[in-house]
């Protein structure tokens, strides 16, 4: 039992470094840019060689790939309390509740968001691993989007996967204004943020209103 504790202490700093690194590449990305990012400048910044960088990481690749999965996983976990908090009385607005918060997450880490939504890395394809909880968000998106259309905010023979890229396609669409044109902006106020309200009507009146084209 005794021989497990120095094991058990050398994984939990063995997971504190790789977490400092972490830290410090979005913080280069920050600075930089996402493809500005190099094992050397992290290297720096942290006081150690670069060959010590590679005890943790093979290469730059897989730090994107660490980096990728880290910021789906926190924008999982927002949405995924953000969706508990919605009392699914109003699905109108907890719709508008759920995109302020992606939306809101994504302008506020701009060193994770391009990385995770624009691909700026010629070569870096996600691992399935990384990519798993972005699927997961996904599914969740999915779900509530057959939910709207459960409470016939949708119609009832509404194409859920048109349904689905035309929301993603909008709230890209701001995000990567905000973040290309008016990134200084608080989220509230930003040029493009605060037409979220705006944006997520139009898109609900217009996959909404196909019901009522039928109906007529």
């Amino acid at each position: 039992m005794t021989g497990t504790v120095p094991l058990d202490r050398r994984q939990r700093r063995r997971q504190e470094t790789i977490e400092q690194v972490l830290d410090v590449a979005v913080e280069v990305m920050a600075d930089q840019g996402v493809a500005g990012l190099t094992l050397g400048e992290v290297a720096r910044r942290m006081g150690i060689r670069p060959p010590s960088l590679y005890s943790y990481f093979d290469g730059k690749n897989a730090l994107y790939d660490a980096l990728f999965e880290r910021g789906w996983r926190e924008l999982l976990a927002v949405m995924r309390e953000t969706d508990a908090a919605c009392d699914g009385v109003d699905l109108a607005a907890d719709l508008l509740v759920m995109e302020t918060a992606f939306v809101r997450w994504a302008v506020e880490h701009p060193a994770y968001a391009p990385l995770m939504f624009w691909r700026p890395v010629p070569g870096f394809v996600p691992s399935s691993q990384a990519y798993a909880p972005a699927l997961e968000l996904e599914r969740q998106s999915r779900a509530f989007l057959a939910r709207l259309r459960d409470a016939g905010l949708l119609p009832s023979d509404a194409d859920l996967d048109l349904v689905y890229r035309t929301q993603t396609a909008v709230v890209s669409g701001v995000i990567t204004q905000q973040l290309a044109n008016a990134p200084q902006d608080p989220f509230e106020s930003g040029s493009f943020t605060s037409t979220l309200p705006d944006v997520v009507a139009m898109w609900l009146a217009h996959h909404g209103g196909a019901r009522n084209r039928t109906s007529d």
